[in-house]
């Protein structure tokens, strides 16, 4: 009983330091967010992915090209002729006939779909630096020269943005924009410092070269997290990967609880096959969730007591602080799902630390060693 408490008085403990530190890097990392940014100018080609209709499906597509940007290309890729977003990305194609170019029917080359048709995409761009784009995505007309402008620099081999629903409809959206706000975004920021720089990417958006692509080691095309994977190589590459003030629009619209676990524990596994031990040391992060067990087992200590209230205020101060520094006032209103929110962190964090099963866009695939990726029963 003596070991229990004192694991929880340590877990609960280290959260408060980590809380603190979420929101002292969130709050510096976006209060830099007008710096000036040098314009890169130069031909962009913009590859997208898609598989099915999401949300505002016509808007983020349209929103990608109307860009505040002299010369791109926008591409579009679809494995199956007979997906749903065909007839609208012909639409799309009609509607801006000198921007979008759509190839329809790519023949998967591997077991990861998305990274098998940025692989055709790439083989038909025009231009050395790609931006690599999610379909889920809507984005304002100084995205493009935004994302692109610290290639300029040459030490920069690429740039990628975090994502978040600003304006979530309804309760399984809030908690999904609430886990990009509160905790990956702040979390993300405290990696980059203790690394000493980004060493993963995030797929909503990377803009990079073709040539420190090259020198990257590509796109690999049966990796589960192939992206974040991929910011990892960038790095070790010698390259500096920088993480845009830039934070994109992802609607999630009316989805499911249960479809918004199961995205959730894919990218849960990602991390822990990408990241390997560091990921058994995430509980220090959801400490107001190990408060409850901790009062229980003390015999509501007034010392337990004092330090869960501090734990639960400095928590909802830390979540404040990120949902401000990212401009998303609507969030505000949503931060009594807090609690909820932490409690779906810990149960997807622990189911995620063991098994090989995930569901990707109606798929279910396996993760083998290294984060390669199999059909469920192969």
């Amino acid at each position: 009983m003596l070991l229990l408490q004192l694991v929880l008085t340590l877990l609960v403990s280290g959260s408060i330091a980590f809380y603190v530190a979420c929101a002292v890097c969130t709050q510096r990392f976006f209060a830099a967010s007008n710096s000036a940014t040098k314009s890169l100018g130069e031909p962009v080609s913009i590859l997208v992915p898609v598989c099915g209709v999401d949300a505002a499906a016509w808007e983020n597509w349209s929103s990608l090209c109307q860009q505040d940007y002299p010369e791109y290309e926008v591409l579009f890729g679809v494995v199956d002729p007979t997906d749903l977003a065909v007839p609208l990305l012909h639409r799309l194609a009609e509607t801006f006939p000198d921007r979008v170019r759509l190839f329809i029917g790519l023949e998967p080359r591997g077991i990861n779909h998305k990274d098998s048709t940025l692989s055709y995409l790439l083989e038909a761009k025009r231009h050395e630096v790609i931006v690599f784009v999610d379909s889920d995505i809507q984005v304002s007309s100084d995205y493009l020269r935004t994302v692109t402008g610290p290639l300029a620099e040459p030490e920069v081999g690429m740039v990628t943005c975090a994502f978040i629903g600003h304006n979530p409809k309804g309760l399984t959206a809030a908690l999904a924009a609430l886990g990009r706000g509160c905790d990956f975004i702040p979390s993300a920021l405290v990696a980059q410092a203790l690394d000493g720089g980004l060493k993963f990417a995030v797929g909503a958006t990377i803009a990079v070269r073709q040539s420190s692509l090259t020198d990257a080691g590509g796109l690999h095309l049966s990796r589960i997290g192939s992206d974040y994977n991929l910011g990892k190589r960038m790095a070790q590459a010698g390259y500096r990967v920088e993480l845009s003030r830039y934070v994109l629009e992802s609607d999630t619209g009316h989805e499911t609880l249960r479809d918004l676990f199961q995205r959730e524990l894919r990218w849960a596994r990602t991390i822990r096959f990408n990241r390997g031990p560091i990921y058994y040391t995430l509980p220090i992060c959801y400490g107001t969730v190990f408060c409850l067990p901790l009062l229980l087992f003390t015999g509501w200590q007034p010392w337990a007591i004092a330090l869960s209230l501090i734990t639960l205020i400095i928590r909802i101060s830390q979540a404040g602080v990120a949902l401000v520094a990212l401009n998303c006032p609507n969030l505000l209103r949503w931060l009594w799902l807090l609690p909820l929110r932490d409690l779906l962190s810990v149960a997807v964090w622990a189911i995620g630390a063991v098994g090989r099963s995930v569901y990707w866009r109606g798929r279910k695939l396996e993760i083998q060693s290294d984060g390669i990726i199999t059909p469920a029963g192969e």
